[in-house]
């Protein structure tokens, strides 16, 4: 079993949290994991840190600040800004002395991903975007589409949720539990694992300042992300990983590998968003085949 190492950053006046699993085996290099939210927390992606045993490489994952064990009191919503969490991803590196990585994003840690190599790529070997959208109105026009094959009075309690913004009664939380099993987390939210549940439980204040009040309606600072034109100057060989059943549908993880030169793309039949969830192994063979191939 590999060892887990647990630190502390300084920044920006707080503390980053970061778990450090495993050492790397010769010619292999660590791999950095960005969660997604903003406001969730390194935990539902964990299983990866399975390529420490299997594979012999280092696993690094940490919570952005605001979320997880990086969690912060109240600020004023001029405190969380892109730059806050680019700025954030460099500092983590310089401390831990990871200079020569791989790198692994999903949800919006991919698209944290995506404008810290648009920023700065040095000592960053390869890219793994995991269902991260280059553009969020396709992701939200693929979102509300999905919504239209769910049942009617699913599709009517959702529509009366984001209307209202009273997202606690039993039909809305009925309907939003049928879309995260057909395309979040491919369970329903009894059967979720701890380390989902762990995750989910306490998102952070930064969700609602950035996203919004959900997965459907993006209100905050997020409602005009587009990136298209600067993925094409992206130099680090980058792969998309995804699943059929993602929200992060094809439509939308394509968009970006069309753009992204060189880019190549893994997608995983019948996974939903996180596809590490419900196809642990079939995630694990995939990235690491990806990063061996870039050491």
């Amino acid at each position: 079993m590999a060892k887990i190492r647990e630190e502390y950053v300084d920044y920006n006046g707080f503390k980053t949290y970061c778990k450090i699993v495993g050492e790397n085996q010769p010619g292999k290099k660590t791999l950095l994991v960005l969660h997604g939210g903003p406001g969730d927390c390194h935990n539902y992606l964990l299983t990866y840190a399975e390529l420490a045993d299997r594979y012999g490489r280092q696993v690094v994952f940490y919570d952005q600040i605001g979320c997880g064990k990086s969690m912060i009191p109240h600020q004023d919503d001029d405190f969380y800004t892109y730059d806050l969490w680019v700025d954030e991803f460099y500092t983590v590196r310089k401390a831990l002395g990871l200079d020569d990585i791989h790198l692994f994003g999903n949800s919006w840690g991919g698209m944290l991903g995506m404008l810290c190599m648009m920023k700065d790529d040095s000592g960053v070997n390869s890219f793994v975007i995991n269902s991260s959208p280059a553009r969020i109105a396709t992701w939200l026009s693929e979102a509300n589409r999905l919504i239209k094959y769910m049942p009617e009075d699913m599709q009517k309690a959702i529509a009366e949720a984001e209307r209202t913004g009273d997202y606690e009664t039993p039909e809305a939380k009925a309907a939003y539990d049928e879309y995260y099993m057909r395309h979040v987390v491919g369970l329903y939210e009894k059967d979720y694992p701890d380390f989902i549940s762990e995750s989910f439980a306490g998102v952070g204040e930064c969700y609602e300042i950035m996203q919004g009040a959900s997965e459907f309606v993006v209100t905050g600072k997020m409602k005009d992300w587009d990136v298209r034109e600067g993925v094409k100057d992206i130099k680090v060989p980058c792969m998309a990983l995804s699943g059929t059943d993602d929200e992060g549908t094809p439509l939308v993880v394509k968009e970006g590998v069309d753009l992204i030169p060189g880019c190549e793309w893994a997608l995983i039949q019948g996974a939903p968003h996180i596809a590490n969830v419900t196809h642990p192994d079939e995630c694990l063979e995939v990235v690491e085949d990806f990063l061996s191939r870039h050491e």
